[in-house]
């Protein structure tokens, strides 16, 4: 099985800052994508930002030049780097990998960790 889990949330004043960790485990082959996403209190969930296998990023409008999403790949880890906080930023962050699991491409999947809140407030 695969296993993603997230730690880094917490409380955070505004214009503070959080890093956020997710390790993937489990029979994992290779890992393409891996993202970050985020979901508010009445909201639909939404994505974050998105690193590929190769290092290419994209981000959401609302968080760009913020926050930094990186990863390790010997590790099979990502870290999402968030700065500035705002509290609009409030949310339950998800972290996602695009995976195989062997080299059967059949084996393809879309793993998600179970969430860690992030809440900026003062």
């Amino acid at each position: 099985q695969v296993q993603l889990v997230e730690s880094g949330g917490g409380l955070v004043q505004p214009g503070g800052s959080l890093r956020l960790s997710c390790a993937a485990s489990g029979s994992i082959f290779s890992i393409n994508d891996m993202g970050w996403y985020r979901q508010a209190p009445g909201k639909q969930r939404e994505l974050v930002a998105v690193i590929t296998s190769g290092g290419s990023t994209n981000y959401a409008d609302s968080v760009k030049g913020r926050f930094t999403i990186s990863r390790d790949s010997a590790k099979n880890t990502v870290y999402l780097q968030m700065n500035s906080l705002k509290p609009e930023d409030t949310a339950v962050y998800y972290c996602n990998a695009d995976l195989l699991k062997s080299w059967r491409s059949s084996s393809r999947g879309v793993y998600w960790g179970q969430g860690t809140q992030v809440t900026v407030s003062s």
